[in-house]
């Protein structure tokens, strides 16, 4: 007999409560912000971000959320902090007057304190008290932990009065963040306020190849999942902001929308008319073979259709670009004017490849474009691994929100590298740009290596810069294979005039064969005439004989009558 056994209902639990904090990418990285009403701790070495980090975090509060704060400085003094984050465009005088934010420089003088068992932190207490109640706070910031506790040298008074802070906060049901400097082997200098803290943040700033790159990572967060891994962040003048993703799925739709490449005769080339939206498409070439060229069509194409492009350009500035466009007809200005087109330019030296990933993605999700071109990608710098996972986060960022990638890649004069056929896996449609060599000099030629989705021509075409444009040159076979530049143009004459022959032979050929059908015209003419001619006279001989019957048989029958008989 069979038996059904009914497992008995597990209740959810209801998440845990989050405090969004604004920062670009922060919030997908904690899945929804820091725990709301528990304190946590951003540890670091010095120059890492620590205290723009957390200001940022409380100003987005007092700005975004309606929920005031307040800051605890143990270091920098009120003017001094509200000049420093002035950088990022925080205008704390301005919170602090609309009282959305409190300032307390809190003076800790090591000389001052006198370690005797009765230390605690009640005098803080409050000081933060009064100041959370005298603007409603609902966020506190505390910086650093290190100077509060300067002067305390006994160990187990240190670790009683943080974990207390900590219990303190969590009373208050404020979110706060506190910050402390990275110790020799250990998260921070104390080795216990990771542990009494709900969450937990690692910012490092690396150095590499003389590069510097800011990044965080979530040692810990108590009740909710987040992301494990290392995360590059950029503070700028436009504040902090974090990449958020390492890895992407490959979970992302694919639009069946085609979009036209800016060239007539490349749509042409590509089955389907042009390129699928949101896809990839590497254009590949050496030196000269105008792949910014090709980028700058597109990017007119995607502008006269109303919609953005976002250009990161690596080796060239704006300018510059602007003005080799015009050498082809193209006058990107007005997209520019218009706010369809927006340039980034930065040398690849600048940053490092996470930093780059970091501002991409930051000014992406700021501008929200169509399409993005990157000009050229063989530009940055970095291991041929590292620059291929970076462009691996950047394509799936991209198709993640259905943005056509256009990018550009510098081929050396050897020709294409493992990397290069590494990295063009990546690519949905691959565009190669070749130098075709012949009787003494260079031509242009296009094809297309691979478009997934379409069918597509297998064809070299020639095609030119010129004052209108990129213009596309029709194949031309000769008895050698395809000609190409003045091969082509000289074939071209001789194949002309032999066509002229050939007409004028048709034509010498149309005239004789008119003369002659004139003169057989006049013949048959002649003929007919003569044929005529003898008809009539045949005519009038019949009538002559049949005149010349009908007498004489009147005259029979006259003679007849005459001599009585009966005419027969």
């Amino acid at each position: 007999m069979n038996t059904t056994v009914s497992m008995p209902l597990v209740p959810r639990a209801q998440s845990l409560a989050k405090a969004r904090t604004g920062i670009s990418g922060l919030d997908e990285v904690t899945f929804g912000g820091l725990p709301a009403g528990r304190p946590t701790l951003i540890c670091g070495g010095p120059g890492c971000g620590k205290t723009l980090l957390a200001t940022t975090f409380l100003v987005n509060g007092a700005v975004m959320f309606n929920e005031p704060g307040v800051f605890v400085s143990f270091e920098e003094t009120s003017d001094d902090l509200i000049k420093n984050v002035a950088s990022l465009g925080y205008d704390l005088g301005a919170l602090v007057a609309q009282k959305k934010i409190a300032i307390d420089f809190v003076r800790v003088e090591r000389s001052e304190i006198e370690e005797t068992g009765e230390y605690d932190l009640e005098g803080l207490f409050v000081r933060l008290d009064y100041a959370i109640k005298a603007v409603g706070a609902k966020r506190v910031v505390l910086d650093t932990l290190e100077m509060l506790f300067a002067g305390l040298g006994d160990t187990q008074i240190l670790r009683a009065e943080i974990r207390r802070l900590f219990a303190w906060l969590k009373q208050r049901n404020v979110t706060a963040i506190i910050t402390a400097e990275q110790g020799e082997g250990s998260l921070t200098r104390y080795g216990i306020e990771e542990y009494v803290s709900d969450c937990v943040f690692l910012l490092d700033n690396r150095v590499s190849d003389q590069i510097t790159t800011r990044r965080l990572r979530v040692v810990k967060y108590r009740g909710s999942a987040h992301g494990t891994n290392e995360y590059p962040f950029l503070i700028d003048a436009q504040g902090v902001s974090v990449l958020p993703v390492t890895s992407a799925g490959l979970e992302h739709a694919a639009s069946d929308e085609v979009i036209s490449t800016g060239i007539p005769g490349l749509n042409q080339m590509l089955g389907a008319g042009g390129f699928y939206r949101g896809t990839s498409v590497l254009v590949s070439g050496t030196a000269g073979t105008g792949k910014t060229s090709l980028a700058a069509h597109f990017i007119e194409a995607v502008c006269a259709r109303g919609e953005r492009c976002l250009y990161f350009a690596f080796e060239e500035s704006p300018a510059q670009i602007i003005r080799n466009m015009r050498s082809i007809g193209l006058d990107l200005q007005p997209r520019i004017d218009s706010g369809l087109l927006r340039f980034e330019a930065a040398r690849p030296s600048l940053f490092g490849l996470e930093m780059h990933l970091a501002r991409m993605y930051r000014e992406i999700e700021e501008f929200a474009p169509a399409a993005t071109v990157l000009d050229p990608i063989s530009a940055l710098r970095g291991a041929s691994g590292d620059v291929h996972s970076m462009l691996l986060r950047v394509i799936d960022l991209l198709k993640s929100r259905g943005i056509t990638a256009f990018l550009t890649n510098l081929l050396s004069a050897e020709g294409m590298d493992k990397s290069d056929a590494g990295m063009s896996s990546l690519m949905d449609t691959w565009l190669s740009l070749v130098q075709l060599e012949s009787n003494g000099e260079r031509n242009r030629g296009i094809y297309v290596l691979k478009s997934r989705g379409m069918n597509h021509s297998n064809q070299i075409r020639e095609y030119q810069l010129t004052s209108q444009g990129v213009k596309l040159v029709d194949a031309y076979l000769g008895s050698s294979g395809v000609l190409t530049g003045s091969a082509r143009v000289a074939q071209e004459m001789v194949d002309a005039a032999s066509i002229v022959r050939r007409s004028q032979d048709n034509e010498r050929k149309q005239r004789d064969i008119q003369r002659k059908r004139a003169a057989l015209e006049r013949q048959i003419a002649e003929l007919r005439a003569e044929l005529e001619s003898e008809e009539e006279e045949a005519r009038k001989a019949l009538q002559h004989d049949e005149e010349l019957e009908k007498r004489m048989q009147a005259e029979k029958r006259a003679m007849a009558i005459q001599r009585g008989g009966k005419a027969s």
